[in-house]
């Protein structure tokens, strides 16, 4: 087995460095304009970095007029921002994640570069790219991606301060960047998990770390709590000094709720603790999962001789520890480990022969999935009647799914063909990025409506009138973001009853008001059954129910709320 050179060569560096950073931008972008703000999140975000535009309140976030205290506002405010420069939202939402995306390449790249050499950080960088869960989560607007970034940031600062320091300006930087992931999702503090690491290499070996831990670290979480003050500390006292129950929930969510009562006692996303071993790495962290079985000697053998591997791999699993401690699971939560496995994959296996059957296999299963690709588009062309059956909910007509899919199965079996004599990772870099090209372009373009509902909110427009209002229950964010006319909301957090109750309420002062409603919903105040189909949307049927629909008597509200909107972002309280 090669042995990896530890040199750093400035020339080598920067002539993979730009090509490299070209590519990954070009990945990363394609698609923005292309769509619309998709479930899930999505729209939620958008629609709240909308109203702070709007409104100009920013410390605050508000969705639909209501203070949004589930998560802080970082990633909203870079939203909105680009949103401000633009003056578009359908290519602002998709820019910080591509943006945080394209740093994150780099760092690995760069570390991989400096801890052991160039081609090390290159195939490092490479096989981030084709990590099915990176490239997903880097090209939607979900928050998990920043948050990835600015724990990777953390987790670079560390390295380069005790694997390459002493460096004290990256050691507090990457505090610093640990405070940012504070207040963007609340985990960034991850990056301290590798203190646990190398703290015990420090313990085995007290001149490893020599210059490097010294009473001067612990300085480093004043940086962290300095980075969380600049948005806590004026959210905390714009509170105390207002104090109105609406901000006092607020805070008491967003501080207590949301982070160790969330992660202790999940309310949602119930999963047993082998999840993420057995539900999400297999395929989400592929071809890394494979890599990891197929050279695990070569693995064991790396660990055992170099601490810098050894330390980047004990903290990755200590991430997926920690989120597999919770009762509440996502496959996003354990997203910001893969940047630093990618590393030390790249630093376990650049060099190392391939396996035959490493190789067989990964190309019988492209070919393979090359061939799924290519039936499912001619069984969509024919509308199959169990491919039309599983696609009811969002379109009838398959034909351009159809010609989508047989385009890209042809040139996937294509470029396999073409590309036959290369490594079978190398084919798999191929038609990624060709799928991705085609999916984010095409694709994005073809599924926009089925996964808006626009053309239903402009069709319930068209059918109530211009003169007419319109009131929501039960909704989602997407219904307020693609609806062309003013809409009325009785508080999305309350209960659906207590929403009905003001609904009725808030129909009895005229004929034009009319009600939007998913068709599941049970009512008690309105006669759903005798309401006109509007269409479905996100595999709901959506009724609209007018005055003729009001029953009699319906129970007063424990609280009058709604909620107006007379322009786009901008709500008043009624």
């Amino acid at each position: 087995m090669e042995a990896l050179s530890r040199r750093f060569n400035s020339e080598d560096y920067y002539q993979v460095l730009w090509p490299l950073l070209l590519m990954s931008l070009l990945i990363l972008l394609v698609g923005v304009g292309f769509r619309s703000p998709w479930p899930a999140d999505e729209p939620r975000f958008v629609e709240v970095a909308r109203e702070m535009v709007s409104s100009g309140q920013w410390l605050f976030p508000t969705r639909g007029g209501e203070y949004y205290p589930d998560k802080p506002p970082v990633f909203m405010w870079t939203i909105a921002l680009f949103y401000q420069l633009t003056s578009s939202l359908k290519l602002a939402f998709l820019l910080p994640n591509a943006l945080c995306g394209l740093l994150t390449v780099f760092l690995v790249y760069d570390l991989g570069a400096r801890l052991w050499n160039v081609r090390v950080g290159r195939n490092a960088a490479l096989l981030l790219l084709i990590v099915p869960q990176f490239l997903m989560q880097a090209k939607n607007a979900q928050i998990d991606a920043m948050v990835m970034c600015w724990i990777t940031v953390g987790c670079y600062g560390l390295i380069r301060h005790f694997m390459l320091g002493p460096h004290w300006r990256w050691y507090f930087i990457g505090w610093g960047f640990m405070g940012l992931g504070v207040i963007t999702k609340g985990v960034g503090f991850l990056p301290l998990l590798m203190l646990i690491p190398i703290s015990l290499y420090a313990v085995k070996d007290r001149s490893r770390f020599q210059g490097r831990l010294t009473w001067l670290c612990l300085a480093g979480p004043l940086a962290m709590l300095a980075v969380i003050a600049c948005w806590l500390v004026p959210m905390v006292l714009t509170v105390q000094a207002h104090g109105t129950p609406e901000l006092v929930a607020y805070q008491n969510n967003i501080l207590f709720k949301q982070t160790g009562e969330r992660y202790v006692n999940a309310w949602h996303h119930i999963k047993p603790w082998y999840f993420f071993i057995l539900s999400v790495i297999p395929w989400m962290w592929f071809p890394i999962s494979l890599l990891v079985i197929a050279y695990w000697k070569q693995w064991i053998q790396k660990v055992k001789a170099d601490p810098t591997i050894a330390i980047l791999l004990i903290w990755v699993a200590l991430v997926v520890v920690f989120f597999s401690i919770s009762p509440g699971k996502r496959n996003v939560y354990i997203l910001p480990a893969l940047p630093m496995l990618a590393l030390a994959t790249s630093a376990v296996l650049t060099g190392v022969s391939p396996k035959a059957w490493f190789e067989k296999l990964v190309s019988g299963l492209l070919w393979f999935l090359g061939g799924v690709v290519l039936m499912a588009g001619v069984l969509a062309l024919i509308h199959h009647p169990a491919l039309v059956k599983a696609l009811a909910d969002y379109s009838d007509d398959l034909t351009g799914i159809g010609y989508l899919f047989i385009l890209l199965g042809g040139l996937w079996l294509l470029l396999l063909w073409l590309a036959r004599k290369q490594f079978a990772l190398v084919r798999v870099g191929i038609v990624s990025a060709l799928g991705w090209a085609l999916v984010s372009t095409w694709g994005y373009s073809m599924l926009d409506e089925m996964r808006t509902p626009r053309s239903l909110m402009l069709h319930t427009s068209e059918v109530i009138g211009e003169d007419a209002e319109l009131g929501l229950v039960n909704f989602k964010e997407q219904f307020i973001l693609f609806s062309p006319m003013s809409v009325t909301h009785f508080s999305y957090l309350a209960p659906v009853e207590e929403q009905e109750r003001n609904a009725w309420q808030w129909m009895q002062t005229s004929k034009q008001r009319y009600l939007l409603v998913p068709s599941g919903i049970e009512l008690n105040c309105f006669d759903i059954n005798d309401g006109k189909s509007m269409g479905i949307a996100h595999r709901e049927e959506w009724i609209l129910l007018s005055a003729s629909e009001l029953k009699a008597q319906c129970a007063p509200p424990k609280r009058e709320r709604s909620y107006f909107t007379d322009h786009p972002g901008r709500w008043l309280k009624e």
